[in-house]
């Protein structure tokens, strides 16, 4: 039974009307797994970017600031600060002076938000069409306010300026020698949790990559489902959020993520849903659910 307030999540990331990614994923996956999601929009799309032509961009930076203003005139206190993708390079201060605002703030728990960063910029060694050099430098900034760091391969590449390569042409050891040279570069900016997701395997697997805040190293393959669906990393970095917060050590969250998204690709699959449109989610959400503290 809950005998307390729900923990509540600053969810700083797009709202795209089409296409199940960003706002409209992260904030059901949040609710049904039991927090209360308070959704910062940086930008308004009709749609994703990705197999979409032709649409709606707005940048929101502008209300950034109003918003977070009311929020600390409101004294909202946050269990986790949690960012995705961004719509200008102008957005990068607006978001740091955000978590600068409230990280050290304790919520009704008497614990200070957990901040992480899911610096989404990126896919396949492609970089998001919206997407600036001036904004690639600005996430690198702003990931270093990370405890939880949840990059796809493409972004840590673009994170710490290794090549990207198609990891799945190597070799066993030339790949544990790669994820091993990226990791490392990413950890040596500080950040204690981190996991380098949507790696594909030379058996035909996708992995995970990571390390936990006490160095160790977890390789987490499943079998690869065919289809790449836009949405997946936020609804994987949700999970793993949620996870965490019900108290899961790193690795098991990350496998929980990983494992769901998995379950939800094959379903969507199944059922032939359109790749652009992004996984069949809400048949499955009550799988969530969970036990609530």
């Amino acid at each position: 039974m809950q005998h307390q307030p729900p923990k509540r999540i600053a969810a700083i990331h797009d709202l795209s009307c089409v296409g199940r990614c960003a706002l409209t994923v992260v904030i059901p996956v949040l609710s049904v797994m039991g927090y209360q999601t308070v959704p910062l929009p940086t930008a308004l799309l009709s749609s994703h970017t990705g197999g979409f032509d032709d649409l709606y961009f707005k940048d929101l930076t502008e209300h950034i600031s109003p918003i977070a203003q009311h929020f600390l005139r409101l004294d909202l206190r946050f269990r986790a600060i949690y960012t995705g993708f961004l719509g200008s390079a102008e957005q990068i201060h607006t978001v740091e002076s955000f978590i600068r605002e409230f990280r050290d703030k304790p919520d009704e728990t008497g614990e200070a938000p957990l901040i992480l960063i899911d610096p989404v910029m990126g896919d396949d060694g492609v970089l998001y069409s919206t997407y600036t050099p001036d904004l690639v430098e600005g996430i690198r900034h702003l990931s270093r306010y990370a405890q939880v760091l949840t990059p796809n391969l493409t972004e840590a590449c673009l994170l710490t300026g290794i090549a990207y390569e198609k990891t799945q042409s190597m070799s066993e050891t030339a790949l544990t020698a790669y994820l091993e040279t990226l990791l490392s570069a990413l950890e040596a900016k500080g950040t204690e949790r981190i996991v380098i997701t949507g790696v594909e395997t030379p058996d035909g697997k996708v992995a995970n990559y990571g390390r936990d805040r006490d160095g160790k190293r977890f390789f987490i393959a499943r079998e690869h489902m065919g289809n790449s669906y836009p949405g997946t990393g936020e609804i994987f970095a949700s999970v793993l959020l949620g996870e965490l917060l019900r108290g899961s050590s790193f690795e098991a969250a990350s496998a929980a993520a990983a494992d769901y998204v998995g379950f939800l690709i094959c379903q969507s699959s199944k059922i032939d849903t359109p790749t652009r449109m992004g996984v069949a989610l809400e048949p499955y959400l009550h799988l969530l659910a969970g036990k609530q503290e």
